[in-house]
């Protein structure tokens, strides 16, 4: 038998039976979890609502249809400031979608390849602090309670002395606490914090996000065994030269999961 069935059959009985599992345990095999849901995401389009704000301005509201469209997302507007398009505008959408769906569909090898590398560049930076959370920090069990329904661990993690960033994305996670809440069985993240405690340089002197920046990602099932978010919420204090001028606020609510399947293409990133 293989160390990590082992190493799950230790905390599914830490479940059932009360004794504080280790923590870092925990969280390893709960990465590889949401890596999996990583993984399936592009196979699946959604509704995508945002809510977004800067400088306590009012915030300017909108709601996407993300339709993954031969390999990468297209984001078509359905509604704005909490309502329906007209039917012009809404006959607009569709029009733009079938362009942007014959445009893709008529690409060259190469238009085709720029396009996903852009889309992988950013989903590949977000993997990479994904598999840096559990070296980044130490953590420990700070509960064990009910959430949403679910019997759930809590646990909270710090910087870890020591630690080196390996990327420019990853800096941010040397000045940063998290705390998640995870679910016995299946070891599936209900919900997870972040809050930036220290300013952090992100582009050398001239960028820096700075303390009370906070992160906030819910998840719920979509499918069988896959989760994937129902709510993220980020606010930003940050600066450049020394002036604060990028404080914002944004959140997102999900809805609506299903497969990219039939008129929208192939969901491969090739």
């Amino acid at each position: 038998m293989n160390r990590g069935l082992l190493a799950c059959l230790a905390l599914r009985c830490a479940a059932a039976t009360g004794p504080p599992p280790d923590p870092h345990e925990v969280i390893a095999h709960s990465i590889k979890v949401a890596e999996s849901n990583w993984s399936e995401a592009p196979n699946y389009s959604f509704i995508r609502t945002d809510s977004k704000s800067k400088h306590g301005s009012e915030p300017v509201r909108k709601a996407y249809e993300v339709l993954m469209i031969e390999g990468s997302p297209y984001l078509k507007t359905v509604a704005e400031d909490g309502h329906a398009l007209s039917k012009l505008r809404s006959q607009e959408e569709e029009r733009k979608l079938q362009k942007e769906l014959a445009k893709r569909r008529g690409e060259s090898v190469h238009e085709r390849r720029k396009r996903l590398e852009k889309y992988n560049e950013d989903r590949n930076r977000d993997h990479a602090l994904l598999t840096e959370l559990a070296a980044a920090f130490d953590y420990v069990v700070t509960g064990d309670q009910q959430m949403n329904g679910y019997e759930i661990w809590v646990l909270e993690g710090k910087p870890k002395p020591g630690y080196t960033p390996p990327n420019r994305a990853a800096k941010v996670l040397s000045s940063m606490n998290v705390r998640f809440w995870i679910d016995k069985p299946s070891f599936e993240w209900l919900r997870v914090e972040a809050e930036v405690k220290q300013a952090v340089s992100i582009y050398g002197p001239i960028a820096k996000v700075g303390p009370g920046t906070r992160f906030i990602m819910e998840q719920e099932p979509v499918s069988g065994n896959l989760w994937l978010p129902k709510y993220f919420s980020m606010r930003i204090n940050a600066s450049a030269l020394g002036f604060i001028n990028e404080d914002s606020v944004q959140d997102e609510t999900y809805t609506n999961y299903r497969p990219s399947i039939g008129t929208f293409g192939s969901t491969r990133c090739w």
